[in-house]
């Protein structure tokens, strides 16, 4: 039998669901499908998906509420969903992390590869810059000295720092920090995001990095400009207390 004739009614059925807000239904309708068909059926099933369905039941889920398919989700299937979080305009980004989180971090998963296959799709890197961009300035001290240990600057018991050199990034070579800064790190969350990059995957960091200083200059920038044409405004709204009566206290003294 041909494996989309066989998976069509389970996902019109969802994808159906979807469009009435029913989400918790679609979820349930596409679970139902691995119960009775086994998980391998839904894997292949989610192929046929469309992105922005999938993408709608998977960001209504996290750690705390777990869904069968945010745990058999692919890597590529997970990567064309993720970079669509930005249609739902969310500025905190705080659904994007809890999504991300709940999916890479996975029992048995393999966050690196996740993170790979996000960096593969176009819009991908954006995805992972608007993930971490509220920690850009830990990032950023973590790439230079191994450590979010802001206090620490590279003494004897912490890897000082390198130099900003983000084009020769390399696996191999990168120092990984004191042991006990690696053990804090598997937090399954923005640290352990920023450790795997820089680390397992320093082509994609670069890239990140660079994407989150642009972002960060051009914010600085912004708000630059804003306080001064406030300050510029304040200076317009100052009331002119010039109403004359310099002149008429000339005429007086000339009495």
């Amino acid at each position: 039998m041909d494996n989309t004739k066989m998976h069509y009614p389970a996902l019109i059925a969802a994808q159906n669901l979807v469009k009435v807000g029913d989400i918790v239904g679609a979820e349930s309708a596409l679970a139902t499908l691995a119960e009775t068909e086994g998980d391998k059926a839904l894997v292949a099933a989610l192929d046929e998906f469309p992105a922005k369905d999938l993408l709608a039941i998977i960001r209504e889920y996290d750690a705390s509420k777990e869904s069968l398919v945010n745990l058999l989700v692919t890597p590529e299937q997970f990567a064309q969903a993720v970079v669509l979080e930005r249609r739902y305009g969310d500025q905190t980004h705080e659904q994007l992390r809890s999504m991300v989180n709940s999916v890479i971090f996975r029992e048995g998963g393999d966050p690196a590869e996740f993170l790979y296959e996000i960096a593969e799709v176009d819009g991908g890197y954006d995805a992972l810059v608007d993930y971490l961009y509220d920690r850009v300035e830990m990032v950023e001290h973590f790439y230079r000295y191994a450590t979010f240990d802001l206090f620490h600057y590279g003494d004897d018991a912490k890897v000082q720092a390198i130099d900003d050199d983000l084009m020769n990034l390399s696996r191999d070579e990168e120092p990984r920090g004191a042991s006990s800064d690696m053990a804090n790190l598997v937090d399954h969350d923005w640290m352990e995001v920023t450790y795997l990059l820089r680390y397992e995957l320093p082509e994609i960091f670069r890239e990140v990095m660079m994407k989150l200083r642009a972002r960060y200059k051009a914010s600085l920038q912004f708000a630059a400009a804003e306080l001064a044409e406030e300050d510029e405004d304040d200076e317009q709204d100052k009331p002119n207390n010039d109403d004359g009566d310099d002149k008429d206290d000339d005429e007086e003294s000339a009495l």
